[in-house]
Formats: C-alpha cells, sequence, structure tokens
C-alpha cells in the first residue's frame, strides 16, 4: 500500500509541475510547433537518467525513492500521451513536415538526454 501511495504523490507532483512549465512555455512562445511538450519530455528524460543511475545503480537514495521520483513523478511529468495526441492533430491538419520534425526532435532528443544524464551521472 505505501508503494501505491509514493507513486500517486509523486504522480500527482508530476502532473502539476508539467502543466505548470508546459503552459508557461506555451504562453512565452506563441508557435505551431510544441516546444512545451517537447521540454517536457526532454527535461523528463533526462531526469529520469539521473534517477535511475542514483536510486537503482549508486543506492544513493532509499529504493522507494524510485516509485516516488521515476514511476510517480517522472511518470506524470513526461507527456508522451501528449506528444502522440499533438502529433496525429499535426499530420489531421496537413502539417506533415511539422509532424516529421516534431516526432524526430522529440524521439531523438529524449533518448539522447537520457544517455547523456546516465553517463554524467555515472561519473559522480
Amino acid at each position: 500500500m505505501k508503494h501505491l501511495l509514493f507513486i500517486a504523490l509523486g504522480g500527482a507532483l508530476g502532473a502539476l509541475a508539467r502543466h505548470g512549465l508546459g503552459t508557461g512555455v506555451h504562453a512565452l512562445w506563441h508557435v505551431r510547433f510544441p516546444v512545451g511538450t517537447l521540454l517536457v519530455n526532454v527535461l523528463g528524460s533526462f531526469l529520469i537518467g539521473v534517477a535511475f543511475v542514483l536510486i537503482t545503480e549508486k543506492g544513493y537514495f532509499h529504493p522507494d525513492w524510485k516509485s516516488v521520483l521515476m514511476v510517480g513523478f517522472l511518470g506524470a511529468f513526461t507527456t508522451f500521451s501528449t506528444f502522440s495526441l499533438e502529433t496525429v492533430s499535426l499530420f489531421d491538419s496537413g502539417q506533415w513536415l511539422l509532424a516529421l520534425g516534431y516526432m524526430l526532435s522529440s524521439l531523438t532528443a529524449c533518448v539522447v538526454a537520457a544517455a547523456v544524464a546516465i553517463a554524467l551521472t555515472r561519473m559522480l
């Protein structure tokens, strides 16, 4: 039961953080490209790499933090469901190149961010 409460707490905080950051970025830049969602996904991918190394590999934090941070907070913070919907919407509106660019930049940047975070954090 404790495990589920940790996930729920982290998830609630992650969802609020995603909403705040995503909304704030979209308010700053009035562009058709979903910059806020891209930023959230890249940042979330980087942070999950850091959390993975610090919690799982190095054991710097109690294993319960994996539930709070990786499953709960970052699971709710990253927005690949929103990414998918935005991509489909771009395709549906006939903006094929923008949709493809968004897909490629999101996937590439997030995978690179996680790899860089793991490599950098392992050096601690």
